[in-house]
Parts: C-alpha cells; structure tokens; sequence
C-alpha cells in the first residue's frame, strides 16, 4: 500500500499540473492545507533552534534568548503535534 506521503506527493503534482485547487476533494484539500501547517511549524521550530545555536556560539548577540527560542519551539512542536498530528491519523 501507497505511503501517505507519495498519496501527497501524487496529489501535490496533480494540483500543480492543472492549477485547480477546486477540482480537489474537500478532504483532499484538508489533508493537504494541514500537512501545509505542519510543515510551516516544523519549520518555525528549526528556524528557532538555529537562532539559538547561533546566539550560543557568539554568531548573534545573547539577550538571554536561546532558551526562550528552545521553548518557542517546542510550544510550536507541541501544539502542532496536539492539533494537527500527521495526515491520515485521526
């Protein structure tokens, strides 16, 4: 059986090829809009660590921010995981 992802992935160029997000199933949109936000969160949250690893290192001025940077990431990581979890897993 299909992993979840290549259902996406398969998805994503069918949506790309014709430009019709509306041609698209309303579930289909929902899977694909919420594994969107997963992304873009998972995103935030690395983005936040490097930021954090950067003021460690001497490479951008600390203000006391790496730990507060580690704790937006993880409140990122853990709302997204309680809210969205992955595709497929209700």
């Amino acid at each position: 059986m299909p992993s979840e992802d290549s259902f996406l992935r398969d998805d994503l160029a069918f949506t790309a090829q014709d430009g019709q997000w509306s041609t698209l199933t309303e579930e289909l949109q929902l899977a694909l809009a919420r594994e969107a936000l997963r992304r873009a969160a998972e995103t935030l949250a690395e983005h936040a660590e490097l930021l954090a690893l950067e003021m460690e290192t001497g490479a951008l001025r600390d203000q006391g921010g790496p730990e507060a940077l580690r704790l937006f990431a993880a409140v990122v990581r853990t709302t997204t995981e309680d809210g969205l979890g992955p595709v497929g897993h209700a």
